[in-house]
């Protein structure tokens, strides 16, 4: 019986530390859209200055 709670108790650990890193990485992978979305807007923002001044 004893081995048995120890080897539910591993997995249940290890399923907490994956749906951490899944949560964290949906996290992360908003971050990153967010992050994109604006560096194309400044991009976008920078060459149609330069275009404006010639």
């Amino acid at each position: 019986m004893r081995p048995l709670l120890i080897v539910l108790a591993l997995v249940a650990l290890v399923l907490l530390v994956i749906g951490i890193a899944v949560e964290t990485l949906k996290f992360l992978l908003y971050v990153g859209l967010v992050v994109l979305v604006a560096s194309a807007a400044l991009i976008a923002v920078q060459r149609l200055r330069s275009s404006a001044r010639r």
